[in-house]
């Protein structure tokens, strides 16, 4: 009963949390994603990492995320600096090349492929929030992203631990059925009707664009789960990490987001938002 307890303290104080980013003024984006991006660096390289490993790389590959995230977001907030994004975070990618010839007794391959896998898996999806948040003129759409997840989650948890008997992916997930996959889509999908409906969050999208919307999100959140916990089986560990009690770590609550944000932002050039 008190995991029950503490897991749902820590779920609704994130729940809240990414409602105040996604929803407040611009400056609570930069600083909550920010912070998210650098645990999320951490834990993989923790995850991955040797007493080979040195406390260099780590540093510099939050220093890459946080560039090119911070920079993608001033080149919207503040577009007369003139920044270009991709201008910032190249020196990035050359220096942690030159790097490596530095760390000695490191397998340079797998240390590289962690720092790039860093960029690539937590760093890249969090900056195209950014994204989404201004380019696309409609912060609530970051917003339903979120809360198609959430809901997905809590389907899919409900419907599986009641009726779940058909494995989704029993290699890598055990506890996944095709039961909870249903139940989640279930309950977005009907989320995604009363959101047309009552025209919550963005009126520019119909109802058929909706409930695409919800499909799409529910498909990825699911592979995001999924892919995270290959890296977690791959490195042999149970949780990425122990910041968030009753939860794990940080990228055990974001795994689904990290799929399901530029899967979205995809799905909205697509409809020409």
């Amino acid at each position: 009963m008190n995991k029950i307890i503490t897991r749902t303290i820590t779920g609704s104080l994130y729940v809240a949390i990414m409602i105040i980013a996604a929803t407040t003024v611009p400056a609570s984006l930069l600083v909550i994603f920010g912070i998210i991006l650098i645990l999320g660096i951490t834990e993989l390289s923790k995850m991955f990492s040797s007493e080979k490993s040195t406390l260099l790389s780590l540093i510099f590959d939050i220093i890459g995320g946080l560039t090119m995230f911070v920079s993608t977001f001033f080149s919207f907030y503040k577009p007369e600096l003139n920044l270009n994004p991709l201008m910032c975070y190249l020196p990035y990618l050359i220096c942690r090349l030159v790097l490596q010839l530095y760390l000695p007794k490191e397998d340079a391959a797998k240390s590289l492929s962690h720092s790039f896998l860093s960029q690539l898996y937590v760093a890249l999806p969090l900056t195209l929030t950014n994204v989404i948040y201004f380019s696309l003129g409609s912060p609530m759409l970051l917003l339903a992203c979120m809360f198609f997840i959430w809901l997905n989650d809590t389907g899919a948890f409900c419907v599986g631990c009641t009726l779940g008997k058909h494995k989704l992916f029993e290699r890598i997930s055990p506890k996944k059925s095709w039961e909870g996959f249903i139940g989640g889509l279930f309950f977005t999908i009907l989320f995604s009707v009363l959101i047309a409906k009552f025209q919550w969050f963005d009126t520019r999208l119909n109802m058929v664009q909706w409930i695409i919307f919800a499909i799409v999100a529910t498909a990825f959140a699911t592979w995001g789960d999924l892919v995270e916990s290959l890296l977690k089986r791959t490195a042999g560990v149970k949780d990425s990490g122990n910041i968030l009690p009753g939860h794990g770590g940080i990228l055990d609550r974001i795994d689904s987001l990290l799929l399901v944000i530029p899967t979205t932002l995809i799905l909205l050039y697509i409809f020409q938002l």
